[in-house]
């Protein structure tokens, strides 16, 4: 049944293909490309046709069509504040597609004019993507809730951390910042209550261990909700995704270079430079590179991060383009700061006050060290087949690897009980070696046409992913104890065994290099190698009824097989599994007010586990978990672009999980009837109110709960799910005209409430305090110069995150940003 059903899907998208004559359209069609000499993006630019009220705004790549027009003489007009206006006269024939560029050049008049990008007033306002549907679908004509952090927005911030871009976003708030762990090592955020990694890179996988650099990113999706009918379930979460869009060649000769200084040793260098290789204009090659250097606001910690990303496009002609993404990025750090608390008793301590830590002290030395070396390649084909099918082939690569020491505090009172005040912490660490590699390969067929007097975007793709593990690192072993508290009588004589009151220590652990070598002997060590495989089908297709009714249908078909341990045959299992997705969009003001609603479907393939009973082992294979969402809400493009705005409200419902319970150390038991639900309400303005302010300013709220499952969790909060309310703003004034032109300010920050971190029924409630951190910044710009100073955490307020664990973030800090642009 499944594959007669899979047959007639491949037969109806081939049906598609091979039929776009019939809907042909009979009126001409005017397209084209326009650029901007010295800027790095052509979007937001006016083409209209004078004399007629047919206009249009460029895309994010410069683009600009206009559909079913007419045969006749025309002239086209291309504006842009700051700029000279282009006009051309035209003559359009019958079924014609008329090909037009343009090319727009600064207004001499306006030379001391600087206001970076004054034609887009709404700089934070990018939301134009056809990454998030496959599709090139207008935020309001899309039933899917996405948030657009911009590169502007990035610049004016004095961004150098994806943790610091990503605050930008309502609904998300990091959980866990990069541990470098094999596997893993990348940090962890709560998107819609659900933990999710930034895993995607143009739509693609781009595996990291460590902290993405933000040197090319052009901008960031947050893309809400189960989405694995489109990007599948290997690396995404049920409450969405995070993918980076890297910046593109243009065809002429620009870049920017920026140092940027600050505190706790920060040093950071960045250098983006574009050229044509050819005098076509069509071979063209952009690189990107960063040194970023920070040490630690603790006692011991830094990282150091080299990163370069070469990209190279190339126009053969009007249907046929290449494009070729790279970026190698080498890390190394010391741990950060990550207490975990105890799981299997009842907490000694609730909060952060009664906890008692000096978060000036970081439990680890510069010596000990991990190393997160990756690479991401992605290369891209785009032919056009008709004036309705354009064909997208893509293949990407990426590597991440983990090489180094790995160490973490772990609660471990219970096991002393003569300790009565504060808490003792057990040191763990490894010595990590993995790699691991991803293949993705997908097949993308993209049409426009019509079905009599419907409208049909529609995307049939086909998609392969490989993953392929290795890891050959240590097991762990122990590293002496921390002590946080005041009792040091009672935990020197019976933890650390010294008597001398002059003597007494709150650390045991041995923090050198040639220290951690020693307990490292004799260790066993891993020897594993692990492969996943997926082949994926699917169909997306957007009807529209009339121009202002239109609905989402798609559906995913999912072959998942799990090689496991390609070293025996025990672990194998095959699966398929079937994501459907549906939305519905109703624009009451058409290209201004939308409607809309969706329900969306995600489900994680979960490879086989081990069910222990002391010596006896049993492989369990589980069937796929699911997440439904239903979503409502309304999008707004308002006053000309000036203003944008999400409002929904979802229901995320999941099924089916997969948990574990381990009864004791020789006995654990694989079970797939756990349940959670998630629901909440999200708002999102960005607002250009008057020229020289804008606003980007988030709301969202998630009532999560775990439904079924572990009796120890069912009925809480999971510790996923981060706080319940969060809230962000950032509002910048850039002058104008006058004495102060040139200079602007900055001001904005977040508020993170309560989050509980540990949630359990035997173990308690570990709660770190709402907070809220204020920061500012000032920057004068004139012609090619920027200089912005930034200052965070305003108020110095001490604020941590955790996911069942306990992680200290940075207090106050300044930065100075540099930047010439030529």
């Amino acid at each position: 049944m499944k594959i007669k059903f899979t047959v007639s899907i491949l037969s109806f998208c081939f049906f598609l293909v091979t039929g776009t004559t019939i809907w042909a359209q009979e009126k001409a069609t005017i397209k084209g490309q326009v650029n901007i000499k010295g800027n790095e993006s052509a979007d937001n630019i006016s083409v209209v046709l004078k004399g007629t009220q047919i206009s249009t705004v460029t895309d994010d790549k410069g683009y600009y069509e206009f559909k079913k027009v007419k045969p006749g003489n025309y002239t086209i007009k291309v504006s842009a504040v700051g700029y000279l206006t282009k006009e051309k006269n035209v003559a359009l024939n019958t079924g014609a597609v008329l090909i037009e560029n343009f090319t727009l050049e600064v207004n001499s008049e306006e030379l001391t004019e600087v206001v970076i990008d004054g034609r887009k007033k709404n700089t934070f306002a990018r939301k134009e993507s056809q990454q998030v549907s496959r599709l090139p679908l207008k935020n309001l004509e899309n039933p899917q809730v996405y948030s657009t952090i911009t590169s502007e927005l990035l610049k004016e911030q004095v961004v150098t951390t994806m943790d610091d871009a990503l605050k930008n976003a309502p609904g998300i708030t990091q959980l866990w910042t990069s541990t470098g762990r094999g596997g893993d090592g990348a940090g962890y955020y709560s998107l819609r209550g659900f933990a999710v990694q930034p895993t995607m890179v143009n739509g693609l996988p781009g595996l990291t261990n460590g902290s993405l650099d933000p040197a090319n990113i052009d901008k960031i999706e947050v893309i809400k909700g189960p989405s694995g009918t489109l990007f599948g379930s290997s690396l995404i979460s049920y409450g969405g995704l995070i993918n980076a869009t890297t910046k593109r060649p243009y065809n002429y000769f620009g870049g920017e270079v920026n140092y940027t200084v600050g505190s706790y040793g920060l040093n950071r260098v960045t250098v983006d430079l574009n050229t044509p290789l050819n005098e076509k204009k069509t071979l063209n090659f952009r690189i990107n590179s960063a040194y970023n250097k920070q040490n630690s606001f603790q006692d011991a910690g830094f990282r150091e991060s080299y990163f370069i990303a070469p990209t190279l496009s190339y126009k053969v002609n009007d249907r046929l383009s290449f494009l070729v993404n790279t970026e190698f990025m080498s890390n190394e750090s010391t741990n950060p700061t990550m207490i975990f608390l105890d799981r299997d008793a009842p907490l000694r301590v609730h909060n952060i006050k009664e906890l008692g830590y000096d978060n000036n002290r970081s439990y680890t030395s510069n010596d000990l060290t991990i190393k997160t070396p990756s690479y991401n390649i992605q290369g891209q084909m785009n032919y056009k087949l008709s004036d309705q099918w354009t064909s997208q082939t893509v293949f990407s690569t990426s590597s991440s690897k983990s090489q180094g020491n790995y160490s973490y505090i772990y609660e471990g009172t219970q096991y002393y009980p003569a300790i009565t005040e504060g808490i003792l912490l057990g040191r763990y660490f490894n010595y990590q070696n993995s790699k691991s590699i991803t293949t993705d390969i997908q097949q993308n067929f993209i049409g426009d046409f019509k079905i009599g007097s419907l409208r049909n975007r529609i995307v049939v793709g086909f998609d392969y992913f490989d993953r392929t593990v290795t890891d050959k690192g240590s097991s762990y072993v122990a590293n002496g104890a921390v002590y946080i508290g005041s009792d040091l009588k009672t935990v020197n004589e019976q933890v650390f065994g010294i008597t001398d009151p002059n003597a007494y220590i709150t650390d045991s652990g041995n923090l050198t290099k040639s220290g951690e070598t020693a307990l490292l002997d004799g260790v066993d060590w891993n020897n594993s190698k692990t492969r996943q495989d997926v082949y994926s089908t699917y169909v997306s297709d957007v009807i529209n009824f009339t121009p202002a009714i239109s609905a989402m249908l798609s559906l995913r078909a999912d072959r998942f097989i799990n090689a496991g341990d390609v070293s025996t045959d025990v672990d194998n299992y095959n699966q398929t599994a079937f994501s459907p997705k549906f939305g519905f969009i109703y624009q009451p003001i058409l290209d201004k007010v939308s409607l809309f609603a969706n329900y969306m479907n995600g489900f994680v393939n979960v490879a086989p586990a081990e069910d222990i009973n002391g010596l006896e082992r049993t492989i369990k294979t589980f069937n796929p978990e699911h997440a439904n969402q239903f979503e409502i809400g309304t999008k707004l493009n308002l006053f000309k672009d000036k203003l944008y705005a999400t409002f929904s409200y979802y229901d995320i419902q999941v099924s089916d999980q997969v948990y574990s319970i381990r009864s004791s150390a020789t006995n654990t038991t694989y079970y797939q009837d756990g349940g959670q639900r998630n629901k909440g309400f999200e708002a999102e303005i960005v607002a250009n109110p008057i020229n020289g302010l804008n606003i980007v300013l988030g709301y969202s709220y998630v009532d999560a709960l775990l439904t079924a499952g572990d009796a120890d969790f069912v009925n809480h909060r999971p510790e996923s799910a981060g706080p319940s309310n969060l809230a962000n703003l950032w509002a910048s004034y850039k002058f104008t005209q006058g004495t102060l032109r040139g200079f602007g300010v900055g001001f904005g920050g977040n508020y993170v409430g309560d989050n509980r971190i540990m949630n359990r029924t035997l173990a308690g409630t570990f709660t770190i305090p709402e907070y809220a951190v204020i920061n500012s910044s000032v920057f004068y710009g004139i012609n090619k110069f920027m200089v912005t100073v930034k200052l965070n955490n305003i108020t110095n307020e001490e604020i941590y995150d955790g996911w069942s664990t306990i992680h200290p973030k940075d207090p106050r800090t300044i930065a100075a940003s540099f930047s010439y642009k030529f």
